[in-house]
């Protein structure tokens, strides 16, 4: 349980690690995240390694769920698209650390995609989200 959302992990199936198999999300207000990368305000990418660069993305993201009302904790999806699996791979437990910088414990539904490129040459990720606001917050 994350919240007002259920975050479900059914014993029936691998224990779900970082992630949970499925999100039963409350009512609510839906919120979605456009595709983020480690841009800074400039627009420009920052950062050489995967890591760094997740960690901006990932700033970014709650940034553009304040601005909708939402919180990382209302999270219910996310889509992390990356051109470097081998880096993601080697670096597992550190962006462990990362994420919980910026999502402490909530792990919702996730899928992780590698691929050639993303819009930006100097990004090596990209994330998409789906939040939804319980409603007893979304009215206020």
């Amino acid at each position: 349980m994350s919240g007002a959302h259920r975050l479900l992990s059914p014993p029936e199936m691998a224990p779900a690690v970082g992630f949970a198999h499925a999100v039963a999300a409350a009512s609510g207000r839906l919120v979605s995240v456009a595709g983020q990368v480690a841009a800074d305000a400039s627009g420009a990418v920052v950062g050489a390694t995967l890591l760094e660069q997740l960690d901006t993305t990932l700033g970014n993201v709650v940034g553009a769920l304040r601005a909708a009302g939402a919180r990382p904790e209302d999270v219910v999806f996310m889509q992390l698209f990356t051109t470097a699996m081998g880096e993601y791979r080697r670096s597992r437990a550190e962006i462990g650390r990362v994420y919980r910088r910026h999502f402490a414990r909530h792990y919702p539904a996730m899928a992780l995609v590698a691929v050639s490129e993303l819009v930006d040459p100097a990004a090596l990720v990209e994330v998409v989200a789906t939040a939804v606001v319980p409603e007893q917050r979304a009215q206020t």
